[in-house]
């Protein structure tokens, strides 16, 4: 699906907030590359957004990135090589897609879906550390676990999950426990959370690790409509 001019001005927005630049920043850009010195910052960041790209960082990075195009520095391996001396290491590339309407999935039976944390934290203890890292399920507030019953014992087999972003954005996740995947269940979750926030106003985003070709897959049979990549180093 396609966004709406005005949902791409949000996006653009909620990130410029959270990337600590000006509210007005990737429309002043007019294609060049913007650039935030932070001494402090912890991270190396490269955001490419809708043909803007913005690199937050120390000043020797912005330096050392400068000659740089920006499908170089999208690439984690160019984040990693030119923050070695300063012990950068880990995250990695993540794609970035958004959505400001989505088809609603009916599901083929009725469905118990839980709001509760518990179910959640229950999820995440079934399912590999990486993936549980990935989403991050602690850090979405609004959760919507889908429940399996049997033999009086229910157990949740996915959760899809979204926080807000600056009142404006849904940063959205969604985990399914590993006996359960390849049935459609990571995809209904997914929808439901989705709906919820499109309901509260919200434009949605997906982020996924450009390796992780199942969250992908995910985001791209909902409708989410590609519009970026993250790219990131932590440092020592």
């Amino acid at each position: 699906m396609t966004l709406e001019p005005g949902s791409i001005d949000i996006i653009q927005l909620a990130w410029a907030r959270r990337l600590g630049l000006d509210d007005g920043a990737f429309a002043a850009a007019a294609g060049e590359r913007i650039t935030r010195a932070d001494e402090a910052a912890r991270t190396v960041q490269f955001v490419r957004l809708f043909g803007n790209s913005v690199l937050v960082g120390p000043q020797w990075a912005l330096d050392a990135a400068a000659g740089l195009p920006d499908g170089e520095l999208a690439q984690h391996v160019t984040l990693l090589t030119i923050s070695r001396d300063h012990g950068g290491h880990g995250l990695g590339a993540a794609a970035l897609f958004f959505a400001d309407d989505l088809p609603l999935q009916q599901p083929a039976e009725e469905l118990t879906v839980s709001h509760g944390n518990p179910e959640a934290v229950e999820l995440e203890s079934l399912c590999p550390p990486d993936d549980v890292n990935e989403v991050g399920l602690s850090d979405l507030e609004h959760r919507f676990t889908i429940m399996h019953a049997e033999d009086g014992r229910r157990t949740p087999v996915a959760c899809g999950a979204y926080t807000e972003w600056e009142g404006i954005m849904a940063q959205m996740g969604v985990l399914v426990a590993p006996e359960w995947r390849r049935r459609g269940l990571g995809s209904l979750a997914a929808s439901i959370a989705a709906h919820e926030a499109l309901a509260s106003g919200l434009t949605l985003q997906w982020r996924s690790d450009v390796s992780n070709k199942g969250s992908l897959a995910i985001a791209r049979s909902l409708g989410f409509a590609a519009g970026g990549i993250q790219t990131s180093v932590l440092l020592g």
